[in-house]
């Protein structure tokens, strides 16, 4: 397949063990990019930041954000520009506890809460990332838009 993926298909990617690059500025206004994981659920992104993650304080003081959800192989993409809105500060045993034992199966199977158990005394964040525009992508070919036309590259 090549194109955009279609809505079923950009559902079961997103519902893979596919890691997110999540773009945030920092407070000098440069990007700071690191890999999180994410859970997509209410027609967004839930990102569960540590206490002390720098990026969670980025994101609480300038909201704008990009994340960056690929594969290689398939090439399939998924490309969000989304605004971070903050559901709960660092705590222990807030609502991030659901979505993080939703996250800890998807990522690591069966045995998930093996790794998220021990550690659920350590204060997390919430953070909803609300889409603004997401583009899709698979296969390997380039979009219409870089093709030629017979006129020159448009």
């Amino acid at each position: 397949k090549v194109g955009k993926l279609s809505d079923e298909d950009m559902q079961a990617f997103l519902a893979s063990n596919v890691l997110c690059r999540l773009g945030v500025l920092d407070d000098d206004g440069w990007p700071y990019v690191v890999p999180v994981w994410f859970q997509y659920k209410d027609d967004g992104f839930y990102v569960i930041p540590r206490e002390r993650s720098d990026w969670a304080r980025y994101m609480e003081k300038d909201r704008r954000v990009y994340l960056d959800i690929d594969e290689p192989g398939s090439l399939r993409k998924v490309l969000v520009k989304g605004e971070a809105q903050l559901i709960e500060r660092a705590n222990v045993g807030g609502k991030w506890v659901e979505i993080a034992n939703e996250m800890s199966y998807r990522y690591l199977g069966p045995h998930g809460p093996d790794y998220l158990v021990p550690t659920l005394n350590e204060p997390r964040w919430l953070f909803f990332i609300k889409p603004i525009s997401m583009k899709t992508w698979q296969g390997v070919d380039w979009a219409k838009k870089y093709k030629h036309d017979g006129w020159g590259v448009s």
